[in-house]
């Protein structure tokens, strides 16, 4: 499995299992909520119990301290707190309705409190029937505390019944969060392992294609170190060739010139001797020429100013394209290969307009300033076809070798070339540093171009 799809299913595992771990820490939530909510009710339990117990101590109060005293403000104290301990009593009746042992408690504890309340009620009305009856009193107050001390142990059991509950309630509680700690902390740290896993994957393809584009970048650059290499080969090539033809070939030819016209002197009136030094001198021209459009000796013993008049002067006469050219007069002589740049561009550009634009016309325009030289070719032909010149752009490549070669040698010498064309024509311009060195890069080229 590649590394991309390893990563791709660590980081799913990933989701995954923060997903579930999501899911089980949801469901641990609500049973701890419902575990918090019967722990409280547990204590809402215990409250009302203990209002219960205080409201029934102040009816007790009340109907004590009539039936000694007889005071009406008792007795309304009395008839006020009745109707609040029967409802608190039906408050904690509902409050214990899910527990069937509390429930049999509460049903005892109404009864006990029931009876308690008659017994207060029929202390009451013997109080108005017969005040001086102590002894009835006596005896209903000896009943009624039997009647309490009863009620208090039911209060009581009924208490701890519900202590009981909270004990258990609270480490269920407690158990359900130490149970949801370990899901979260189990859960991130297997999605932090898995996300790890994932970071490492990727890393290893990043890396992997880092080396990739390292060494096509390297192959590139081998590329490129190749061509020019080639054009050097091929301009060093071109320079030995010339120098063949004119210093061996042109003088076998000059040679068997001088003994043909030495011996038309002798055998004067010879057509056939005269078409042959016509053909001759013809050859000697075309030797010259050839010899001097691969290297040009004009180019190292005067420099390009006067190079480039002499091949455009020759292309004009060879082509019937005009060129105008427009130089500087004091142009001086350049490096070495910087010259040699703008011949081989010059020369490239003008053959293309021959070749391919069909224009009958072209201009030649040198700028120089303290730091670059820039040379312009402008034809006025059908123009470079959009898809092969946005082809150049974007890859590199077009029809030919020229335009190519062109760019990897303005390349080398740390210019650019740049190319427009449309149905009117083309321009071609290229720029080069006076002092060749590396290539320079797009920002260093923008930058330049934009000041």
């Amino acid at each position: 499995m590649s590394p991309r799809k390893n990563a791709q299913l660590a980081f799913a595992a990933a989701i995954v299992v923060l997903l579930l771990s999501a899911l089980a820490a949801y469901i641990t939530i609500i049973r701890l909520r419902q575990s918090a909510t019967r722990v409280a009710h547990t204590y809402q339990v215990e409250s009302s119990l203990g209002e219960l117990d205080s409201s029934l101590s102040s009816l007790t109060s009340a109907r004590t301290g009539y039936s000694i005293t007889g005071a009406e403000v008792l007795l309304k104290v009395f008839d006020s707190s009745l109707p609040v301990v029967r409802q608190q009593l039906q408050e904690v009746k509902r409050l214990i309705g899910d527990n069937p042992r509390q429930q049999a408690l509460c049903n005892r504890l109404e009864d006990l409190t029931e009876h308690r309340i008659s017994l207060f009620q029929e202390s009451i009305a013997l109080k108005k029937s017969a005040p001086e009856d102590t002894a009835g009193q006596i005896a209903l107050t000896d009943e009624g505390l039997t009647l309490a001390f009863q009620g208090a142990s039911v209060m009581e059991q009924m208490r701890r019944e519900e202590q009981q509950l909270l004990k258990v309630r609270m480490e269920t509680s407690n158990r359900l969060f130490r149970l949801t700690v370990v899901i979260l902390a189990v859960t991130f740290t297997l999605a932090l392992l898995l996300f790890f896993i994932h970071y490492k994957l990727l890393s290893s393809e990043l890396r992997a294609r880092e080396l990739a584009e390292r060494a096509a970048r390297d192959g590139e650059e081998s590329l490129r170190s190749l061509t020019s290499r080639l054009l050097q080969v091929q301009d060093e090539e071109r320079r030995k060739f010339s120098r063949e033809l004119h210093d061996s070939l042109g003088q076998y030819l000059a040679g068997v010139k001088m003994n043909l016209d030495m011996y038309s002197q002798a055998h004067p009136g010879d057509e056939l001797l005269a078409s042959s030094i016509e053909l001759l001198d013809q050859a000697i021209g075309e030797t010259r020429t050839i010899s001097h459009l691969l290297h040009p000796p004009l180019l190292d013993e005067v420099g390009f100013s006067s190079a480039a008049k002499w091949y455009l002067q020759g292309f004009s006469e060879r082509s019937g394209v005009s060129v105008q050219l427009n130089m500087p007069d004091n142009l001086g002589r350049l490096p070495r290969d910087v010259e040699l740049g703008l011949f081989r561009a010059l020369q490239e550009s003008v053959t293309n307009i021959h070749r391919h634009s069909k224009s009958t016309k072209a201009e030649v325009t040198l700028k120089t300033s303290t730091d670059h030289v820039l040379l312009e070719v402008k034809d006025f032909g059908k123009g470079i076809p959009e898809e092969l010149l946005s082809s150049f752009h974007t890859k590199g490549m077009s029809s030919g070798v020229g335009l190519t070669g062109m760019r990897e040698r303005v390349r080398e010498l740390g210019g650019q070339l740049d190319i427009q064309s449309h149905s009117a024509g083309t321009l071609i311009a290229v720029t080069l540093p006076r002092r060749p060195g590396r290539p320079e890069t797009a920002n260093e080229l923008s930058r330049r171009n934009a000041s």
